[in-house]
């Protein structure tokens, strides 16, 4: 069974030979329009933004980190440049993203959640609470069925295309 492009005969599962003098493109790609490329970097820019101006002011001050809060801090700074990358490769970046959005939802779900729901909510993890939320914004950004067509199966990504209408592997970005 081949998995064509819409629109095209282009086969899925056969190796793309990009012609001399033009871009290689996955046909997924070109399914992003250019709107949601720049919404996209609003979530790189909230996370990586956020964190360098809190973090990495931190790092004049190491020596008075202990083991765990310099461990968690340089992987903070070191996430929060990765972030600011993915103003410039959106969709390359998407993983920092998608770990941003796991780790926040476990805390959340696991920590959080039961303690709510059991009135045990104290005013810490109400704090911690209260910022990792900030997850929505980066949840609302992600391109998802971009990230399921990549992600997954043959069968996902010929029924992604499918849904997203006149979205085409040769569509204009201007």
């Amino acid at each position: 069974m081949t998995h064509t492009t819409p629109g095209t005969d282009r086969d899925l599962s056969r190796p793309h030979r990009t012609p001399p003098g033009r871009t290689a493109t996955h046909p997924v790609d070109d399914a992003v329009p250019l709107w949601r490329l720049y919404l996209i970097r609003v979530g790189y820019l909230t996370l990586g933004g956020g964190l360098a101006v809190v973090k990495w002011p931190m790092l004049l001050h190491r020596d008075q980190w202990t083991l765990t809060q310099g461990v968690i801090d340089c992987m903070l700074i070191a996430l929060s440049g990765l972030a600011l990358l993915g103003l410039r490769y959106p969709l390359q970046m998407l993983p920092i993203l998608l770990f941003e959005s796991a780790w926040k939802l476990l805390w959340l779900g696991v920590v959080a959640l039961p303690m709510w729901l059991t009135g045990q909510l104290t005013t810490p993890y109400a704090a911690m609470t209260a910022d990792l939320l900030w997850v929505i914004i980066i949840l609302a950004v992600i391109p998802w069925r971009y990230v399921a067509a990549r992600c997954g199966s043959p069968r996902i990504v010929e029924a992604s295309l499918k849904r997203l209408p006149g979205r085409g592997p040769r569509c204009s970005r201007r």
